[in-house]
């Protein structure tokens, strides 16, 4: 009877599989069979899984009810595997403290099944949930790790999100051809293995990267395509997600109908899920009201997102941008103020430099073991080819032609071998520069930004209000000029931050080229003249055009401050291969032969030995100084 019991089992579990899940059959089976202890946690397995998206809180407790169980039969990878889940649900209903505690039990209990696949899946969920609280440090630190075991384990679905995850970090950090760039990644392995989730994620990443480019028709495309998948799996923590992103691209549109529409369906799955997506649901009320000046509104939902408890700075970064907006169009110094210096604070808990050289440091260090092991695997390759070499003696009397030949095609293979070692090593260095290179342009765009938008905002609104004192007082002739000095002063201060924030990482090097961006250079310097030589809104690689403005710069202000020079001539020039930078000046000069290179210039030959650019100095005592630089397209 048992038997027959077991086999009935079997065949109601294939229906139930091959109509999606039926998660009542599920349920009923589990009510009404007399099931083994290994069935029963199979079925609470599914169930579970059945419910993670659409019920999250029936999901935790028959998640609980598998762990308790497997627990009791001592099954470690079962503890593993519901404690993982419990983590994971923990993360969507932003209970942070459970979700910590349940995801360290997954790992303690994976490592004690000796399962690697487990263990690694635990630490990418760890990884998201650092992700959700803006630890961006910690979360890119366990997507990494786990990266290469999921690799190697051919685990597409958790691999791709994987992938993800190390995009939406990127995403979170402002680094957006980086998170493009794991975000395609990623949905290649979807669209290979025809894996629905996942293309839903990597449609709502590429959605949001759209977003941050202004092409909002193309964001409003895709992520309609992310929530119609949503409405299929019925995921509603990613359909909070997607209604949130389509309220914002709707109201940059304009298409203020659409975006009320997304934003009180984003509301009303917030009330299901709880604390996050509510943050998420206020964000798009307060975004849309403010899109349509109706400031008063805004204020409401940006207060209840500000008053709420949070541990997530990302929440708190948001929310003090959009407090010191509204306050301002409200006509409230104070409180604008107020936000603004809330906002610089939670800002700098963000972003760091040392958190830019982690990240850079630990995407090294993947890219490396990755290469490393193509090492190894080619130094196998090189000795198999050298075993085959002496068996091919050892068969020397089948025939000479024979031996010729296969030794022959033994040395070419030992040959290419060790050309793709030294290749691989090259590119090592390479990664490690070109990392470095990116994370020095990322944090100049933060400073030079946050330089414009924040301080420069703070000093605009102070000007503005003593504008406002002086039409509406009534100031002394003896004092008129002590007021008009002091407005002098702030304009000078306001003009002179906008000149740091832009040599720093200039706008128009961005927006219209590195000719353009050298151009204004000179002329905000008296001694220097610039001459172009090259097509009308010539653009090339961005991280190039960044190098060739840097050493000029850096060439500009060495011939004023140590030759003294008078005349300064830059010269642009290019073909078809190659791009030609020349700074000359007529200043004191040296001598080339006998002078050590200070530090700016050892720094000029790194950065052009990346793209395997070359310099050349010319200059003797009084006949001024020559650099030429030659760098390739």
């Amino acid at each position: 009877m048992k038997k027959i019991m077991l086999v009935l089992l079997c065949i109601i579990l294939i229906v139930i599989n091959a109509q999606s899940t039926n998660i009542d059959s599920l349920v009923n089976v589990l009510k009404t069979q007399n099931l083994t202890s290994e069935e029963k946690i199979q079925l609470y397995w599914d169930i579970t899984i059945a419910y993670r998206y659409s019920d999250l809180d029936k999901a935790i407790s028959y998640a609980n009810k598998g762990l308790s169980l497997s627990e009791k039969e001592q099954k470690n990878l079962w503890n593993a595997r519901f404690s993982r889940i419990l983590g994971f649900t923990y993360i969507n209903k932003s209970e942070h403290d459970s979700s910590r505690l349940n995801l360290e039990n997954a790992i303690t209990f994976a490592i004690k099944a000796n399962d690697k696949l487990e263990e690694n899946l635990a630490m990418t969920y760890m990884g998201s949930l650092y992700l959700h609280q803006g630890k961006y440090e910690e979360a890119l630190k366990y997507f990494i790790d786990a990266l290469p075991v999921l690799t190697d384990l051919q685990e597409n679905e958790h691999y791709a999100v994987t992938l993800l995850n190390i995009a939406h970090t990127y995403r979170s950090l402002r680094n957006n051809e980086k998170a493009l760039e794991y975000c395609e990644q990623a949905y290649k392995v979807a669209e290979k293995n025809n894996l629905l989730y996942t293309k839903m994620c990597s449609f709502e990443m590429k959605g949001s990267i759209y977003f941050s480019k202004q092409q909002y028709d193309s964001a409003a495309v895709i992520l309609s395509e992310t929530y119609e998948i949503g409405h299929q799996l019925n995921d509603k923590p990613r359909l909070a997600t997607s209604t949130q992103m389509l309220v914002k691209t709707y109201c940059c549109l304009g298409e203020y109908d659409k975006a009320e529409k997304y934003a009180n369906e984003c509301l009303e799955i917030a009330n299901e899920l709880g604390h996050y997506a509510l943050l998420m649901a206020w964000n798009s009320m307060s975004f849309l009201r403010f899109e349509q000046k109706r400031y008063e509104e805004s204020a409401i939902y940006a207060y209840k997102m500000w008053e709420t408890d949070s541990t997530d700075l990302f929440w708190a970064r948001t929310t003090s941008h959009y407090l010191c907006n509204i306050n301002m169009f409200l006509n409230n110094p104070e409180k604008a103020y107020y936000f603004l210096e809330k906002y610089a604070d939670i800002r700098d808990q963000i972003s760091d430099k040392e958190l830019y050289d982690s990240m850079t440091n630990m995407e090294v260090k993947y890219e490396t073991e990755k290469k490393e092991i193509r090492i190894a695997s080619l130094e196998e390759e090189r000795k198999l080819h050298l075993g085959l070499g002496i068996a091919l003696v050892a068969v020397f009397l089948l025939g000479i032609g024979v031996l010729v030949y296969r030794h022959r095609l033994t040395t070419q293979k030992k040959k290419l071998a060790e050309q793709q070692i030294i290749q691989l090593e090259q590119e090592k260095e390479l990664i490690a520069a070109h990392s470095a290179l990116e994370a020095e342009k990322t944090e100049r765009e933060i400073i030079a930004r946050d330089l414009h938008d924040g301080v420069g905002a703070m000093l605009s609104v102070v000007k503005n209000n003593m504008n406002i004192v002086k039409s509406y007082s009534i100031i002394e002739n003896t004092e008129i000029n002590h007021f008009n000095s002091a407005l002098d002063m702030l304009d000078k201060s306001i003009a002179e931050l906008r000149r740091v924030a832009h040599h720093i990482m200039p706008a128009t090097l961005i927006e219209k080229g590195l000719a353009v961006a050298l151009d204004d250079f000179c002329r905000s310097i008296p001694e220097a003249a610039f001459h172009a030589n090259t097509p009308s809104g010539f653009r090339f690689d961005s991280e190039k055009e960044l190098v060739l403005y840097r050493c000029t710069y850096e060439l500009v202000n060495n011939a004023l401050r140590h030759a003294q020079a008078s005349h300064i001539e830059v010269h642009l020039n290019a073909d078809e291969k190659t791009i030609y930078l020349s700074v000359v000046d007529n200043g004191c000069g040296f001598d080339s032969q006998t002078a050590s290179m200070g530090m700016g210039i050892n720094n000029m030959r790194t950065r052009l030995s990346i793209f395997s650019g070359c310099i050349d100095i010319h200059s003797g005592q009084g006949e001024g100084t020559e650099v030429n630089i030659e760098l390739n397209l």
